[in-house]
């Protein structure tokens, strides 16, 4: 495998086929994120697309003081929430992303061998905490994706989004609290309202 920071110089210089295995050694993660936030499977293209073309113009303002996946995203959160902020999505964009959802959430089943009924459940759930997510702050909830969607450490966050670690603790803090008051009817439906 040819080294990362290598390819980084050898695409900084022109090298087109440098860039592509980058853009390939990373396309899933991007697009992985890109989903987790946006919650709509060609938004989420769209972005992975955008933040490839801007990575491709800017490859000459990363100076390797980071990770190139914390560089990358770093521009994919930025990219979604810019999206957010220009289009308002309706219950229509979000009715036809789970009709027609291509990608599973991360860390999902693909599918195979699940009960029609326990598949129901599933999406039923899924409803709920991307409705839960929803009534987050931008800032709370990209912590908590970036955290538990992809299990990034919160130093490569804090780095990521330009805050001090304490200040995405408490964001995580927040955002977990906030979670779980939205999602307490399913501890009550398990029985577990007693216990801590």
């Amino acid at each position: 495998m040819v080294d990362e920071s290598l390819l980084i110089r050898r695409a900084s210089n022109g090298d087109k086929d440098a860039f592509r295995k980058l853009v390939e050694g990373s396309k899933i993660g991007v697009y992985r994120l890109a989903y987790d936030m946006v919650r709509n499977h060609h938004d989420a293209e769209d972005i992975s697309q955008d933040v490839f073309l801007h990575a491709y113009r800017s490859l000459g303002s990363f100076r390797g003081e980071s990770k190139w996946s914390t560089w990358l995203y770093r521009i994919t959160v930025n990219a979604c929430l810019d999206r957010k902020k220009s289009r308002v999505r309706t219950m229509t964009d979000y009715k036809e992303t789970m009709d027609n959802e291509v990608y599973p959430a991360a860390g999902s089943s693909t599918g195979k061998n699940i009960s029609p009924d326990r598949s129901a459940d599933s999406s039923l759930i899924q409803q709920h905490i991307d409705k839960s997510l929803d009534q987050l702050s931008e800032q709370e909830r990209t912590v908590f994706v970036l955290r538990h969607y992809h299990d990034l450490p919160l130093k490569q966050i804090a780095e990521m989004l330009s805050l001090a670690e304490g200040t995405v603790k408490s964001y995580l803090f927040r955002a977990v609290q906030r979670l779980q008051e939205e999602l307490s009817f399913y501890r009550k439906e398990l029985g577990m309202e007693e216990q801590q």
